[in-house]
Protein backbone atom coordinates (compact mmCIF):
# COMPACT_ATOMS: atom_id res chain seq x y z
CA UNK A 1 0.00 0.00 0.00
CA UNK A 2 1.29 3.89 -0.81
CA UNK A 3 2.13 5.79 1.58
CA UNK A 4 -0.88 8.62 0.89
CA UNK A 5 -3.45 5.67 1.11
CA UNK A 6 -1.87 4.71 4.23
CA UNK A 7 -2.13 7.70 6.10
CA UNK A 8 -5.57 8.45 4.62
CA UNK A 9 -6.96 5.19 6.01
CA UNK A 10 -5.75 5.43 8.98
CA UNK A 11 -5.20 9.16 9.88
CA UNK A 12 -8.67 9.65 11.95
CA UNK A 13 -7.74 6.94 14.32
CA UNK A 14 -4.37 8.44 14.67
CA UNK A 15 -5.95 12.02 15.60
CA UNK A 16 -8.60 10.46 17.55
CA UNK A 17 -5.90 8.97 20.14
CA UNK A 18 -3.82 11.48 19.95
CA UNK A 19 -6.54 13.89 21.30
CA UNK A 20 -7.40 10.99 23.97
CA UNK A 21 -3.86 11.16 25.03
CA UNK A 22 -4.17 15.15 25.31
CA UNK A 23 -7.16 15.12 27.82
CA UNK A 24 -5.78 11.50 29.47
CA UNK A 25 -1.78 12.05 30.03
CA UNK A 26 -1.79 14.76 32.51
CA UNK A 27 -2.98 14.83 35.90
CA UNK A 28 -4.93 11.51 36.75
CA UNK A 29 -6.95 13.51 39.03
CA UNK A 30 -8.15 16.31 36.50
CA UNK A 31 -8.48 13.11 33.37
CA UNK A 32 -11.54 11.73 35.51
CA UNK A 33 -13.06 14.91 36.80
CA UNK A 34 -13.13 15.49 32.84
CA UNK A 35 -14.35 11.89 32.09
CA UNK A 36 -18.08 13.08 32.22
CA UNK A 37 -17.69 15.45 29.23
CA UNK A 38 -15.65 13.92 26.97
CA UNK A 39 -16.95 13.00 23.67
CA UNK A 40 -14.13 11.22 21.99
CA UNK A 41 -12.01 7.92 21.60
CA UNK A 42 -14.06 5.74 24.46
CA UNK A 43 -11.52 4.78 27.15
CA UNK A 44 -12.83 1.10 26.91
CA UNK A 45 -11.63 1.02 23.38
CA UNK A 46 -8.28 2.52 24.09
CA UNK A 47 -6.05 -0.72 24.40
CA UNK A 48 -7.71 -2.30 21.19
CA UNK A 49 -6.49 1.13 19.28
CA UNK A 50 -3.36 1.42 20.77
CA UNK A 51 -2.55 -2.26 19.58
CA UNK A 52 -3.74 -1.23 16.25
CA UNK A 53 -1.60 1.65 16.35
CA UNK A 54 1.62 -0.88 17.20
CA UNK A 55 0.58 -3.28 14.43
CA UNK A 56 0.56 0.36 11.58
CA UNK A 57 4.45 1.39 13.40
CA UNK A 58 6.19 -1.52 12.73
CA UNK A 59 3.79 -1.60 8.87
CA UNK A 60 5.09 1.62 8.42
CA UNK A 61 9.22 0.77 9.27
CA UNK A 62 8.68 -2.70 7.43
CA UNK A 63 7.11 -0.69 4.39
CA UNK A 64 10.13 2.23 4.76
CA UNK A 65 7.56 5.41 4.41
CA UNK A 66 8.61 8.68 5.38
CA UNK A 67 10.36 9.44 8.91
CA UNK A 68 7.16 11.68 9.61
CA UNK A 69 5.05 9.04 9.33
CA UNK A 70 7.13 6.68 10.96
CA UNK A 71 8.22 9.14 13.93
CA UNK A 72 4.52 10.24 14.53
CA UNK A 73 3.50 6.76 14.91
CA UNK A 74 6.52 6.21 17.16
CA UNK A 75 5.38 9.15 19.18
CA UNK A 76 2.21 8.28 19.75
CA UNK A 77 2.93 4.57 20.70
CA UNK A 78 5.37 6.02 23.53
CA UNK A 79 2.65 8.59 24.77
CA UNK A 80 -0.06 5.95 24.77
CA UNK A 81 2.16 3.19 26.30
CA UNK A 82 3.19 5.91 29.26
CA UNK A 83 -0.29 6.68 30.03
CA UNK A 84 -1.60 2.63 29.63
CA UNK A 85 1.06 1.59 32.02
CA UNK A 86 1.64 4.29 34.53
CA UNK A 87 2.53 3.24 37.52
CA UNK A 88 -0.67 2.88 40.15
CA UNK A 89 -0.47 5.98 42.97
CA UNK A 90 0.69 4.71 46.77
CA UNK A 91 -0.70 2.50 48.71
CA UNK A 92 -1.66 6.13 51.38
CA UNK A 93 -2.72 7.97 48.51
CA UNK A 94 -5.28 4.98 47.46
CA UNK A 95 -6.37 4.42 51.69
CA UNK A 96 -6.70 8.08 51.74
CA UNK A 97 -8.84 8.22 49.00
CA UNK A 98 -11.34 6.07 49.91
CA UNK A 99 -11.46 7.36 53.35
CA UNK A 100 -12.10 11.32 51.70
CA UNK A 101 -14.12 10.16 49.04
CA UNK A 102 -14.99 6.32 48.55
CA UNK A 103 -16.04 5.73 51.86
CA UNK A 104 -18.47 8.43 52.45
CA UNK A 105 -20.64 8.05 49.11
CA UNK A 106 -20.55 4.40 49.60
CA UNK A 107 -22.09 5.41 53.36
CA UNK A 108 -25.00 7.17 51.44
CA UNK A 109 -25.40 4.63 49.09
CA UNK A 110 -26.81 2.94 51.70
CA UNK A 111 -29.19 6.03 53.20
CA UNK A 112 -32.26 3.62 53.42
CA UNK A 113 -30.43 1.23 55.69
CA UNK A 114 -28.70 4.21 57.06
CA UNK A 115 -31.68 5.43 58.20
CA UNK A 116 -33.46 2.66 59.62
CA UNK A 117 -30.12 1.88 61.55
CA UNK A 118 -30.10 5.62 63.06
CA UNK A 119 -33.95 5.18 64.02
CA UNK A 120 -33.50 1.78 65.25
CA UNK A 121 -30.50 2.75 67.48
CA UNK A 122 -31.76 6.41 68.40
CA UNK A 123 -35.20 6.11 69.47
CA UNK A 124 -34.70 3.76 72.21
CA UNK A 125 -31.81 5.57 73.49
CA UNK A 126 -33.42 9.35 73.79
CA UNK A 127 -36.73 7.37 74.70
CA UNK A 128 -35.08 6.09 77.88
CA UNK A 129 -33.17 8.95 78.54
CA UNK A 130 -36.42 11.14 78.80
CA UNK A 131 -38.57 8.81 80.56
CA UNK A 132 -35.68 8.11 83.56
CA UNK A 133 -35.50 11.63 84.26
CA UNK A 134 -39.71 11.41 85.14
CA UNK A 135 -39.10 7.72 86.15
CA UNK A 136 -35.72 6.75 87.50
CA UNK A 137 -36.78 3.67 88.60
CA UNK A 138 -36.88 2.24 85.21
CA UNK A 139 -33.18 2.23 85.19
CA UNK A 140 -33.27 -1.09 87.30
CA UNK A 141 -36.00 -2.55 85.15
CA UNK A 142 -33.27 -2.61 82.28
CA UNK A 143 -29.91 -3.39 84.40
CA UNK A 144 -29.58 -4.48 87.78
CA UNK A 145 -28.49 -2.58 90.84
CA UNK A 146 -24.77 -3.87 90.74
CA UNK A 147 -24.50 -2.77 86.97
CA UNK A 148 -25.55 0.81 88.14
CA UNK A 149 -23.63 1.15 91.23
CA UNK A 150 -20.25 0.28 88.83
CA UNK A 151 -21.32 3.17 86.51
CA UNK A 152 -22.58 5.41 89.54
CA UNK A 153 -18.57 4.81 91.08
CA UNK A 154 -16.93 5.46 87.71
CA UNK A 155 -18.93 9.07 87.44
CA UNK A 156 -19.59 10.08 91.17
CA UNK A 157 -18.34 13.81 90.91
CA UNK A 158 -16.62 13.19 94.61
CA UNK A 159 -14.26 11.01 92.09
CA UNK A 160 -13.61 12.47 88.98
CA UNK A 161 -10.53 13.40 89.95
CA UNK A 162 -9.37 9.58 90.58
CA UNK A 163 -10.72 8.67 87.74
CA UNK A 164 -8.57 10.74 85.46
CA UNK A 165 -5.97 10.44 86.80
CA UNK A 166 -3.92 8.02 85.37
CA UNK A 167 -0.50 7.26 83.78
CA UNK A 168 0.65 7.03 80.29
CA UNK A 169 0.96 3.24 80.30
CA UNK A 170 -2.39 2.98 81.35
CA UNK A 171 -3.44 5.37 78.51
CA UNK A 172 -2.05 3.07 76.27
CA UNK A 173 -3.70 -0.57 78.02
CA UNK A 174 -6.92 1.04 77.88
CA UNK A 175 -6.21 2.66 74.14
CA UNK A 176 -5.98 -1.01 73.72
CA UNK A 177 -9.08 -2.47 75.28
CA UNK A 178 -11.48 0.14 73.77
CA UNK A 179 -10.24 -0.81 69.94
CA UNK A 180 -11.27 -4.39 71.32
CA UNK A 181 -14.38 -3.37 72.88
CA UNK A 182 -15.68 -0.68 70.34
CA UNK A 183 -14.47 -3.18 66.91
CA UNK A 184 -16.42 -5.80 68.58
CA UNK A 185 -19.86 -4.32 69.06
CA UNK A 186 -19.31 -2.54 65.27
CA UNK A 187 -18.59 -6.45 64.13
CA UNK A 188 -21.55 -7.90 65.93
CA UNK A 189 -23.58 -5.01 64.71
CA UNK A 190 -22.66 -6.08 61.08
CA UNK A 191 -22.40 -9.61 61.08
CA UNK A 192 -25.48 -10.29 62.72
CA UNK A 193 -27.36 -9.04 59.73
CA UNK A 194 -26.20 -12.33 58.46
CA UNK A 195 -29.56 -13.72 60.60
CA UNK A 196 -32.21 -12.20 58.10
CA UNK A 197 -31.11 -8.63 59.85
CA UNK A 198 -33.11 -9.81 63.08
CA UNK A 199 -29.65 -9.44 64.51
CA UNK A 200 -28.65 -6.22 63.51
CA UNK A 201 -31.92 -4.87 64.84
CA UNK A 202 -31.50 -6.58 68.02
CA UNK A 203 -27.96 -5.31 68.86
CA UNK A 204 -29.05 -1.93 67.52
CA UNK A 205 -31.80 -1.71 69.92
CA UNK A 206 -30.04 -3.22 72.54
CA UNK A 207 -27.62 -0.90 72.73
CA UNK A 208 -30.09 2.16 72.46
CA UNK A 209 -31.13 0.84 75.26
CA UNK A 210 -28.32 0.44 77.15
CA UNK A 211 -26.45 3.41 76.86
CA UNK A 212 -30.10 5.47 77.01
CA UNK A 213 -30.54 3.87 80.25
CA UNK A 214 -26.68 4.24 81.39
CA UNK A 215 -26.56 8.52 80.20
CA UNK A 216 -30.39 8.72 81.81
CA UNK A 217 -29.09 7.24 85.26
CA UNK A 218 -26.53 9.50 85.78
CA UNK A 219 -27.83 12.38 84.49
CA UNK A 220 -31.06 11.83 87.04
CA UNK A 221 -28.58 10.88 90.12
CA UNK A 222 -26.73 14.20 89.19
CA UNK A 223 -23.01 12.16 87.91
CA UNK A 224 -24.22 13.92 84.63
CA UNK A 225 -21.22 16.08 84.44
CA UNK A 226 -18.41 13.71 84.27
CA UNK A 227 -20.13 11.07 82.05
CA UNK A 228 -20.83 13.78 79.32
CA UNK A 229 -17.18 15.80 79.58
CA UNK A 230 -15.96 11.65 79.23
CA UNK A 231 -18.07 10.94 76.48
CA UNK A 232 -18.50 13.87 74.39
CA UNK A 233 -15.27 14.09 73.10
CA UNK A 234 -15.08 10.34 71.22
CA UNK A 235 -19.24 9.77 70.79
CA UNK A 236 -18.89 11.08 67.14
CA UNK A 237 -16.96 9.00 65.57
CA UNK A 238 -17.92 5.43 67.53
CA UNK A 239 -21.45 5.96 67.24
CA UNK A 240 -21.72 7.37 64.00
CA UNK A 241 -19.58 4.42 63.24
CA UNK A 242 -22.32 1.85 65.00
CA UNK A 243 -24.93 3.31 62.97
CA UNK A 244 -23.38 2.56 59.84
CA UNK A 245 -22.33 -1.01 60.65
CA UNK A 246 -25.97 -1.72 61.74
CA UNK A 247 -27.15 -0.31 57.83
CA UNK A 248 -24.74 -2.87 56.89
CA UNK A 249 -25.82 -5.30 58.80
CA UNK A 250 -29.57 -4.63 57.13
CA UNK A 251 -28.48 -4.83 54.02
CA UNK A 252 -27.42 -8.13 54.10
CA UNK A 253 -30.31 -8.77 55.82
CA UNK A 254 -32.09 -7.65 52.93
CA UNK A 255 -30.14 -9.38 50.62
CA UNK A 256 -31.14 -12.70 52.33
CA UNK A 257 -35.33 -11.56 53.01
CA UNK A 258 -36.13 -9.41 49.68
CA UNK A 259 -32.85 -9.73 47.01
CA UNK A 260 -35.12 -8.16 43.83
CA UNK A 261 -34.36 -9.13 40.90
CA UNK A 262 -31.09 -10.74 41.87
CA UNK A 263 -30.63 -14.33 42.66
CA UNK A 264 -30.20 -14.79 46.66
CA UNK A 265 -26.43 -15.50 46.59
CA UNK A 266 -26.14 -12.66 44.15
CA UNK A 267 -27.56 -10.05 46.14
CA UNK A 268 -25.93 -11.65 48.97
CA UNK A 269 -22.23 -11.21 47.62
CA UNK A 270 -22.97 -8.09 46.28
CA UNK A 271 -24.29 -6.83 50.09
CA UNK A 272 -21.38 -8.53 51.27
CA UNK A 273 -18.60 -6.96 48.61
CA UNK A 274 -20.05 -3.21 49.99
CA UNK A 275 -20.45 -4.48 53.37
CA UNK A 276 -16.60 -5.19 53.33
CA UNK A 277 -15.75 -1.94 52.13
CA UNK A 278 -18.16 -0.32 54.99
CA UNK A 279 -16.02 -2.02 57.49
CA UNK A 280 -12.76 -0.82 56.47
CA UNK A 281 -14.13 3.04 57.03
CA UNK A 282 -15.93 1.80 60.61
CA UNK A 283 -12.45 -0.20 61.70
CA UNK A 284 -10.89 3.29 61.10
CA UNK A 285 -13.50 5.20 62.92
CA UNK A 286 -13.27 2.65 65.66
CA UNK A 287 -9.77 3.28 66.08
CA UNK A 288 -9.93 6.92 66.09
CA UNK A 289 -12.94 6.78 68.58
CA UNK A 290 -10.81 4.60 71.09
CA UNK A 291 -7.72 6.72 70.68
CA UNK A 292 -9.85 9.84 71.38
CA UNK A 293 -11.03 8.08 74.23
CA UNK A 294 -7.65 6.51 75.64
CA UNK A 295 -6.17 9.95 75.55
CA UNK A 296 -8.09 12.94 75.31
CA UNK A 297 -11.29 12.04 77.13
CA UNK A 298 -9.76 10.56 79.90
CA UNK A 299 -7.75 13.76 80.40
CA UNK A 300 -9.42 15.63 83.37
CA UNK A 301 -7.01 18.82 83.18
CA UNK A 302 -8.62 19.98 79.91
CA UNK A 303 -11.42 22.86 80.46
CA UNK A 304 -15.30 21.72 79.81
CA UNK A 305 -15.20 24.98 76.77
CA UNK A 306 -12.66 22.85 75.07
CA UNK A 307 -13.79 19.90 75.77
CA UNK A 308 -17.42 20.20 74.67
CA UNK A 309 -15.85 22.38 72.00
CA UNK A 310 -13.72 19.42 70.42
CA UNK A 311 -16.76 17.40 70.82
CA UNK A 312 -19.03 19.75 69.14
CA UNK A 313 -16.46 20.14 66.41
CA UNK A 314 -15.94 16.39 65.95
CA UNK A 315 -19.93 15.99 65.30
CA UNK A 316 -19.64 18.78 62.47
CA UNK A 317 -16.77 17.62 60.72
CA UNK A 318 -17.89 13.79 60.93
CA UNK A 319 -21.42 15.05 59.28
CA UNK A 320 -19.67 17.23 56.68
CA UNK A 321 -17.70 14.34 55.89
CA UNK A 322 -20.38 11.85 55.27
CA UNK A 323 -22.32 14.28 53.84
CA UNK A 324 -20.07 16.11 51.09
CA UNK A 325 -16.97 13.47 50.69
CA UNK A 326 -16.39 12.43 47.46
CA UNK A 327 -19.14 14.65 45.63
CA UNK A 328 -17.62 15.74 42.77
CA UNK A 329 -15.05 13.38 42.12
CA UNK A 330 -15.05 10.72 39.99
CA UNK A 331 -14.88 6.90 40.12
CA UNK A 332 -11.06 6.39 40.29
CA UNK A 333 -10.87 3.07 37.36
Amino acid sequence: MRQDAFVARHEADWDAFERWLDAREGSPRRARASRREWTGLGDEDVPSRYRRLCQQQALARRRGYSPQVTARLQALMQRGHNVLYRPPPPPWRRALRFLLADFPRLVRAQRGCLWASLVLFAVPLVLLFVLIQFWPELAYGVMSPEQLAQMEGMYDPARAAERFARERQTDMEMFGYYIWNNVSIGFRTFASGLLAGVGTIFVLIFNGVVIGTVAGHLQAIGHGGPFWRFVVGHSAPELTAIVIAGAGGLRLGLALVAPGQLRRVDALVQAGRDGGRLCLGILVMLVFAAFVEAFWSSTGAIPDPIKFGVGGGLWLLTGLWLWRGGRGVADAR
